[in-house]
């Protein structure tokens, strides 16, 4: 038998690498044994991509407010799910304070209710409402729109956890993670990976873009052809770290598709004149012998 080829070891091996420092410790935090598992890079990676793709259950979580949130509910538009415990001290206010400002960034660009957000508190022995809301305050969260930080009881952090690829392991203390921001679409389905603490902004928006304006659609309506167009004329400045829409691309469209009708028309008229001189040409010895 033939072996199977091993194809694209060389890019997994690197991007475990690259998730090597991407796995930090956290504070301190309880856990159950089960969860005393060593976390190796390669295998972190293919379990997170392996989520691409996956449906992510109707769960049911606790809001800051004691209250049930549905994930169901949260469908309809993109949802950004980024996986904290409260009391780690290093990694996930970064990553969260990060994110927050990126958040806004893209929410400048595609509008205020264009995507929803979830801060989901892993640690479910001790990622209470209280503590939640705690969170929430001190990386100002509660000013945002769209935005929910949630947590739920072992059973259902585990399944949602596996759904969305995410690993961890609870040793001396503490969570060690991979740091992970995971993109679902609107249909519930894990659309992209984010890794990192201060990941760069077109990283995150890149993915939401074409979820949001449906670059993937055929449909010919206004709409849909103006969200295609927005979707070419959205750049990323690289000096200012930021968005913009470019006019020059939209005009450049503008101009270019009318430059092609006018040569259009251009070349219909000619031959048009070409045809009326044949037709005379031919019908002149006629009229002479008349």
């Amino acid at each position: 038998m033939r072996k199977k080829p091993r194809i694209g070891w060389l890019a997994t091996a690197a991007a475990a690498l690259l998730l090597l420092p991407l796995m930090a410790p956290g504070a301190m935090a309880q856990a159950p044994a089960s969860r005393q598992v060593s976390l190796d890079a390669e295998a972190v990676y293919k379990i997170s991509q392996a989520a691409i793709g996956r449906s992510v259950g109707d769960h049911v979580l606790t809001d800051q407010n004691g209250k049930p949130l549905v994930l169901a509910d949260l469908r309809g538009k993109p949802l950004v799910v980024s996986l904290i415990f409260t009391s780690c001290a290093t990694v996930c206010p970064v990553t969260t304070d990060h994110l927050r400002d990126a958040v806004a960034q893209a929410r400048g660009l595609f509008g205020t209710d264009s995507f929803n957000v979830l801060t989901f508190g892993f640690d479910a022995a001790n990622d209470r409402p209280n503590q939640l809301k705690g969170f929430s305050g001190t990386h100002r969260l509660n000013s945002m729109a769209n935005w929910q930080v949630a947590s739920a009881d072992q059973d259902t952090t585990e399944a949602f956890l596996r759904d969305l690829g995410f690993s961890y392991q609870f040793t001396a203390g503490t969570f060690d993670h991979v740091t992970q921001t995971s993109i679902l679409d609107a249909d519930g389905r894990v659309y992209g990976q984010i890794y990192g603490e201060e990941f760069p902004l077109p990283v995150f928006v890149q993915p939401l873009k074409g979820l949001i304006y449906g670059t993937t659609t055929q449909s010919v309506a206004p709409g849909d052809l103006w969200n295609r167009l927005t979707f070419l004329c959205t750049v990323y400045n690289p000096l200012t770290r930021a968005y913009r829409f470019d006019y020059g691309i939209f005009f450049g469209i503008f101009f270019g598709a009318l430059s092609l009708i006018l040569t259009a028309a251009v070349i219909i008229r000619l031959w048009l004149e070409k045809r009326r001189a044949e037709r005379k040409i031919r019908s002149g010895p006629h009229r002479q012998n008349g």
